[in-house]
């Protein structure tokens, strides 16, 4: 019997090659096991892809949200890049205090898809979760030579309070490369990019936002969306996602004529899941906390999906599970189960050597259950 293991990183504890490894030698002897990191797009995404293909880490001195040097991190195979935003523009980069998104810039972020076109990449695989900045990507744009001005034809800085003051685009000083980058971002929401329901709103008030602020940034992104649909032709502000990460859907697609789609979509077919799960016989998948949000696209529901598709049976596994998971049940997932077997602290259940621990027995434990199953079915043939 074949395994696929599947599952996503117990964040805080375990990546997502750790807890399949873990797994991979809990079953030992009773089965083959063919394990697969993936992710979906958020926290860990990167390391999951490089380890899934084989690819390298690269650091690179950035800027954080407030120009601060910061080092940051993606990964390189051949002409493929996975970055994460947040990397370099992530609201976790700042304290409370320092959370301003009228302030804040993706300049950073701009700067490692830089430095990774100049080592090479050409497709660039990207996740703009957790973002610090309500710029409408204008940073990013920026650090790659894209040029923003007022009607005095002065200079802006990339940043929320600028978008108003918008007027004019210039591309002649972008890099040239650049035309022949594609972009393929790893978006799961689907805010339009103004209004009540846009980046501002919605997402502005968790990153320092008053409702001043808030409305400030909304006449911003409007502006940005009138000036670059005269300079383009294109009205990409209505698009599914163009509101996501403060605007940087749509400064992605507006500009540099990416792609959105779910992240777990992107990552299964780069690492060729699909292929791996029709010779399988059980999939395992799972991550560190199952709730009603792992129904909704999420790695564990994104496998079993398909998974489904060839009527494989899917088993997941957590560090924890609440009530609300029963839903993953109506998602494709057969089975679940929480890999806490005994009472212990938080930070004990979240020890690398613990959680492995559990892994490995409830894996194995799970597996067992599912081989008598299979067992009884075939002898009442």
């Amino acid at each position: 019997m074949k395994v696929l293991v599947a599952i996503d990183s117990f964040k805080g504890s375990l990546s997502s090659l750790e807890a399949g490894l873990a797994i991979r030698d809990g079953l030992k002897g009773l089965c083959d096991v063919v394990v697969k990191p993936v992710a979906d797009g958020g926290e860990g995404s990167v390391e999951a892809l490089a380890d899934a293909l084989g690819g390298k880490f690269i650091d690179v001195i950035v800027q954080n949200p407030l120009g601060v040097k910061i080092l940051a991190r993606y990964a390189l195979i051949k002409d493929l890049t996975i970055l994460e935003m947040a990397s370099a523009s992530g609201l976790t980069l700042l304290n409370e205090k320092q959370r301003n998104p009228l302030k804040t810039s993706t300049y950073g972020f701009g700067l490692m898809i830089k430095d990774a076109i100049t080592k090479g990449a050409r497709k660039f695989i990207v996740g703009i979760g957790g973002s610090a900045t309500n710029d409408a990507g204008t940073g990013m744009l920026s650090a790659l030579g894209f040029e923003f001005y007022d009607d005095e034809d002065n200079l802006l800085e990339g940043i929320g309070e600028n978008l108003i003051k918008i007027s004019k685009i210039s591309l002649k000083n972008i890099a040239p490369e650049l035309k022949e980058c594609e972009f393929l971002i790893a978006c799961d929401v689907d805010n339009p990019l103004f209004g009540k329901n846009g980046a501002a709103y919605v997402y502005a008030p968790q990153k320092g936002a008053d409702g001043r602020m808030v409305k400030e940034l909304d006449d911003g992104l409007i502006n940005f969306a009138k000036v670059t649909e005269a300079y383009f032709g294109s009205k990409h502000y209505k698009l599914k996602g163009a509101g996501a990460a403060g605007g940087l859907g749509f400064g992605f697609v507006s500009f540099l004529n990416a792609k959105l789609k779910p992240g777990i979509d992107i990552i299964t077919e780069e690492i060729g899941l699909e292929k791996e799960i029709k010779t399988s016989d059980l999939v395992i998948t799972g991550e560190g906390k199952m709730d009603f949000q792992s129904s909704m696209g999420k790695t564990p529901t994104g496998v079993a999906k398909l998974a489904k598709k060839y009527n494989k049976p899917v088993i997941a596994l957590a560090g924890c599970v609440l009530e609300s998971a029963q839903e993953c049940n109506n998602n494709g997932i057969d089975a679940f189960f929480s890999i806490i077997n005994e009472p212990v602290s938080l930070e004990e259940a979240m020890r690398k050597d613990i959680a492995i621990k559990n892994l490995k027995m409830t894996a194995r434990q799970a597996v067992r259950l599912f081989l008598i199953d299979t067992n009884t079915s075939s002898n009442a043939k």
